[in-house]
């Protein structure tokens, strides 16, 4: 598997629920959020090179903490919880909000937001207040349209356009897919970019 940023170490640090339990933040971060089951978990285990690092699960909704990754001791990825369809319980689905608003709101040194989407799915109002509430607070998004193998090489770039002009997004976003690796450099290179590190 072609790999831009080599991983010489990525381990589990913490799972949180609120700031005074987030690590110290004395490195950039990267932050993935998305709906649930829409392949978070999966896209941060093949960025990392491992199975089952960020766990995956057929039931939705199964992150329900803000999780991070300590990658090569210079970069966290943040792993959210996921929201939408989630069959949790509502009291669960409540909390999810001001967890994640905590983390938004924290002095992290966060570099981007990771929006993922699945490429049969529309964008619905919580992509669109999340990316309205990133652009008021200057934090730029990095916008994913995964499971890109589900449509014909032909229609996914039909389809990325489609998401930028619902999204007000001024370059298409990056397609996924964790079958054939499509993307994978290209979602490194953006990574880096963001992050500062070369």
């Amino acid at each position: 598997m072609a790999q831009i940023y080599p991983i010489r170490e990525a381990k589990f640090l913490v799972s949180a629920v609120k700031p005074k339990q987030f690590p110290a933040p004395d490195l950039p971060e990267i932050a993935f959020a998305g709906r649930s089951n829409v392949g978070k978990s999966t896209l941060i285990n093949n960025l990392l090179s491992r199975r089952n690092l960020a766990r995956t699960s057929r039931t939705p909704g199964r992150t329900q903490t803000i999780n991070f990754f300590e990658i090569n001791k210079e970069m966290y990825f943040v792993d959210l919880p996921g929201y939408g369809f989630a069959r949790v319980p509502k009291a669960v689905r409540a909390s999810w909000r001001p967890m994640v608003e905590g983390y938004l709101l924290s002095d992290r040194d966060l570099r981007a937001m990771v929006l993922i989407i699945d490429i049969r799915r529309d964008p619905q109002d919580e992509e669109h207040n999340l990316l309205a509430w990133l652009e008021q607070r200057d934090v730029p998004p990095v916008v994913i349209i995964t499971k890109a193998d589900k449509l014909s090489r032909g229609k996914r770039p039909v389809r990325a356009e489609v998401f930028r002009r619902e999204l007000g997004l001024i370059s298409p976003p990056l397609l996924f897919s964790a079958l054939t690796g499509e993307g994978r450099a290209e979602i490194w290179e953006c990574l880096l970019e963001r992050s500062g590190i070369h």
